[in-house]
């Protein structure tokens, strides 16, 4: 309470300095139902960053609005990128941070005051598979670098604020995809390529170059960096660290078998998100290990009702969980990924659980701290393509400018901006 009712005062301490400065208006986004492109409105909350314009994020107010000091240049770009906006005045906007600050309601307000500076962990080789993250981050126009192994051992990661891993499989097993696409010529391209690369970099083994390349990531999120995965990226990243010394991998991926004692060898204690789990032995087998829930998931739901469900938080007192789950609404359909969702009970107790499918026992979306930094986890592929094939074509966002699922990705890529001074306790 005392802490809203203080920002109340200083926002209204900025709006009389502000009027002598001849500041009356602000540009309000909604983020609710009227707006005509969600997706493209982050892309606006990033351009007035990087004007060095601050951004106010109103946290649960009209499906996490955004609002900023009318300017002929945000107006402009709101109107060539077909975002909806509304210009109120001082006294509306002060209106509208009363109402936030009520104790009764569950809304706040953050300032976001830095565009974060974006790198995607991904391979310059092309694979056939798109990534949902540089997919959304192309259409709503926000920039990013693209790194891969060299650079993040070279020690690139420190320059950035938020990294992003693509769909990628640390353990250094080709995402498992040997069964079915051994003879495939992408994938064979894809073999010699990391072979190759692993080699470059003084490595005998692809596994031996993924573990290095994690424990770098490690490192920059421990140092207070921001890491958001998706699909293979999330368990594999785990698992690559619980085998740090192990070898898990079958003779068609390392040359040499899997150690005897491999499972009795892993050590949970260096996983991110989670414990206990079992590797997958069986070099044919579509996935790594039994964190995934996608082989046992297909009888339980069907496309018509495959849904997850994002948790509610305290905007107040859980802000940074209540910026991760910002949406228009709180049901999501789900979207297979070759990690689909995570199973629960081997999720550590320290992990915030953001979204789960209840009815099956498996969570979907998952955050956490990891010493000065933070990481967020989400199963699936392409929240706007149900089962996404390899092969198939990629997703025309144009298409799905309001989806609820490519919001959550987005909500990670603001989250760095946010002034968190204002909720220490």
């Amino acid at each position: 309470m005392k802490k809203s009712l203080l920002f109340k005062f200083l926002f209204l301490i900025c709006l009389l300095l502000q009027s002598f400065l001849g500041i009356s208006a602000y540009v309000l986004i909604p983020m609710d139902e009227v707006q005509k492109n969600h997706l493209k409105a982050y892309g606006i909350a990033y351009f007035s960053l990087q004007k060095e314009i601050d951004v106010t994020w109103l946290l649960n107010y009209r499906g996490g609005s955004f609002s900023m000091e009318e300017s002929d240049e945000i107006i402009r770009t709101c109107k060539l990128r077909g975002v909806t906006y509304e210009v109120i005045s001082s006294a509306q906007m002060l209106g509208i941070l009363d109402e936030i600050s009520d104790t009764e309601v569950n809304m706040d307000a953050v300032k976001l005051q830095k565009a974060p500076k974006i790198a995607v962990y991904s391979p310059k080789s092309k694979r056939p598979w798109d990534d949902a993250v540089t997919l959304v981050l192309t259409y709503a126009e926000i920039p990013y670098d693209v790194v891969y192994d060299k650079e993040v051992l070279e020690g690139v990661l420190p320059m950035y604020d938020w990294l992003h891993l693509h769909h990628e499989d640390f353990t250094g097993q080709y995402g498992k995809f040997w069964a079915n696409y051994r003879n495939a010529p992408w994938y064979k391209q894809d073999v010699a390529f990391q072979e190759n690369l692993a080699k470059e970099l003084g490595f005998k083994k692809v596994s031996q170059l993924k573990l290095a390349v994690v424990k770098k990531i490690r490192d920059f999120v421990l140092g207070g960096g921001f890491m958001f995965a998706m699909c293979s990226a999330t368990d594999s990243f785990d698992i690559a660290l619980s085998a740090d010394g192990v070898d898990i991998c079958e003779a068609m991926f390392d040359g040499d078998a899997m150690q005897p004692n491999a499972q009795a060898s892993l050590n949970y204690d260096n996983c991110f998100a989670f414990k206990d789990f079992t590797i997958e032995r069986n070099p044919s087998a579509y996935r790594i290990s039994n964190i995934d829930v996608t082989s046992e998931r297909a009888n339980k739901v069907s496309e018509k009702n495959d849904v997850f469900v994002l948790f509610d938080f305290s905007a107040k007192w859980d802000w940074i969980p209540t910026m991760l789950t910002q949406c228009h609404t709180r049901v999501i359909k789900g979207f297979y990924g070759q990690t689909t969702a995570f199973r629960t009970n081997l999720i550590k107790s320290n992990v915030l659980i953001l979204a789960e499918n209840k009815s099956i026992n498996e969570a979907k979306y998952l955050h956490g701290e990891y010493g000065k930094g933070t990481w967020s986890f989400l199963g699936g592929h392409d929240p706007e393509d149900y089962r996404h094939f390899i092969g198939d074509p990629k997703t025309d966002l144009s298409l799905y400018p309001n989806s609820p699922g490519y919001r959550l990705i987005l909500n990670n890529i603001l989250f760095p901006a946010a002034k968190k001074e204002k909720h220490k306790t």
